[in-house]
């Protein structure tokens, strides 16, 4: 009944020497099994709980010595769970220092210019973006292309924690197919249950099935259909991409989600400042007290009295007076800041980020002091750079594949570079001074494409052109308009 083609190599590999052979359902539900409990996707949800603030700090508990000699939970002292989510900082740092500025498309037919801004619009820029965070929380980020109800070409991001690859290479280029694996919430009478929806993306379209409870893959509604459909007079006709269309969008070659390098640093943050705030709550009402000569009946008296009245009574007996004393440990502020410096210093270090409070921003940095302080984050983000412009690279594959066909031309041999625009901090003064000085030495397209005001470079020299005209216009109306102004032909930056 199932027959799946992408598996047919895998699955003779792995079933090679075997007594009974798998069938492609059964080899789908072993691979799912193992996904769902494998210690990347462990990873994955882990990047993005930390990234929203669910970190492990929110679990501390504090503990002491029992009667037993086992460790066992306190709940009657300051118990602080407080979560400094660096780590958000450094994603979102990182994603948009790559992608917080729009991409820009350089291809020299005006026309598939046009085109492409009308495909990669706001709301894909936006996606974009959004994926951009998925691949550092779990190391890449997925996009899959498909047609929308009205037949536009269209774009959903897919969590990386969801989504089964099957590749064909080792360097993780080439796409077989890919399982999906979701929760739909449904009820039975009015409890709430959790459905395992699974769907099989292969070279003939989807397949959907569900997941049970014991891990048994079983088909549900539709079943199966094509990726989209093609009207034929009266009748349409059902379509796949000779591609899958599922376009990971990795963070670097190695697919590292960011929270590897910096998940321990930040529960050691987490920790440091939640321990100081528990000795800072920690005062004469519920620290170490002692007792001589109480005049109550027992301990949890004497608490509660001093919890409620913030008052004890004593007495003298046998000659000796009553006294209560305490037995307090000096808190150190200066100890917690200087490990707490260190904690954020390497957090930024291992995140390969950069300080907005760095000593070189001080004053009027020059540009190499603000280079030298964007040098890591520049580094990792070549890497990411690169994985995103080859990526890139796959989705304008199924971009130019619509526009064949519907009809709007074919652009499959005309060349494309993705440009993703860098949020630097500049020194502009410095930048608009070199662009002035350079008047004359390189065209004035370079100068203008360079400098900082400048969002588009092509309305920016249609607008000098016209200002230009203009200003001829107005200095040959000062003589009657009987003045000619002579062209001088060659290159118009020259002029």
């Amino acid at each position: 009944m199932f027959n799946f083609g992408f598996i047919n190599r895998i699955k003779t590999m792995v079933s090679q020497g075997a007594a009974e052979k798998m069938t492609d359902l059964q080899f789908i539900e072993r691979e799912l099994t193992n996904f769902l409990h494998s210690p990347g996707r462990r990873v994955m949800i882990d990047g993005e709980r930390y990234f929203k603030g669910k970190q492990n700090i929110l679990r501390k508990k504090r503990m002491a010595i029992g009667n037993d000699g086992e460790l066992t939970e306190v709940k009657n002292l300051p118990n602080s769970r407080i979560v400094d989510n660096q780590y958000r900082k450094m994603v979102n740092q990182k994603k948009n220092y790559l992608l917080g500025q729009p991409p820009t498309f350089q291809c020299d037919d005006d026309r598939y210019n046009e085109l492409l801004k009308d495909i990669f619009d706001k709301n894909f820029l936006r996606l974009l973006k959004n994926t951009g965070a998925d691949a550092l929380n779990c190391g890449l980020g997925w996009i899959f292309v498909y047609y929308d109800e009205e037949g536009r070409l269209s774009f959903r991001r897919y969590k990386p924690y969801e989504i089964l690859p099957f590749w064909s290479d080792a360097e993780h280029t080439r796409l077989d197919a890919a399982v999906r694996v979701y929760g739909v919430t449904s009820y039975e009478g009015v409890n709430p249950k959790v459905i395992r929806k699974v769907e099989v993306y292969g070279q003939d379209g989807i397949t959907f099935l569900e997941r049970n409870d014991s891990g048994v893959l079983v088909p549900c509604e539709p079943f199966h259909q094509s990726y989209f459909t093609v009207a034929r007079g009266n009748n349409t006709e059902e379509l796949n991409w000779t591609k899958i269309p599922l376009v990971a969008f990795k963070r670097d070659d190695m697919e590292t989600p960011l929270i590897k390098a910096v998940k321990s640093l930040q529960d050691g943050l987490n920790e440091i400042e939640s321990k100081f705030k528990d000795a800072m709550d920690e005062d004469p009402r519920n620290t170490i007290i002692v007792l001589v000569n109480y005049d109550g009946t027992n301990l949890g008296e004497f608490r509660e009295n001093l919890a409620t009245y913030g008052a004890v009574k004593v007495r003298s007996t046998d000659g000796s007076n009553g006294d209560v004393r305490t037995l307090q440990i000096e808190v150190n502020a200066e100890n917690y800041k200087a490990i707490l410096e260190i904690f954020k210093k390497a957090i930024i270090e291992n995140a390969m980020g950069y300080d907005a409070k760095d000593d070189r921003l001080a004053g009027n940095p020059n540009q190499m002091n603000i280079q030298s302080m964007y040098s890591d984050i520049d580094l990792d983000a070549n890497d990411m750079e690169s994985e995103f412009q080859a990526a890139m690279e796959e989705l304008l594959w199924f971009v130019n594949c619509h526009f064949a066909n519907t009809g709007q031309g074919d652009y499959f041999n005309v060349p494309v570079k993705v440009i993703f625009n860098r949020d630097m901090l500049i020194n502009e003064s410095e930048i608009i001074n070199d662009c002035r000085n350079s008047v004359g030495i390189i065209s004035n397209r370079t100068i203008v494409a360079n400098h900082p005001y400048v969002d588009d470079v092509e309305a920016e020299l249609e607008q000098l052109e016209k200002e230009k005209q203009e200003a001829i216009e107005q200095y040959g109306d000062a003589f009657g308009g009987n003045v000619k102004i002579p062209v001088r032909e060659g290159n118009e930056d020259e002029d």
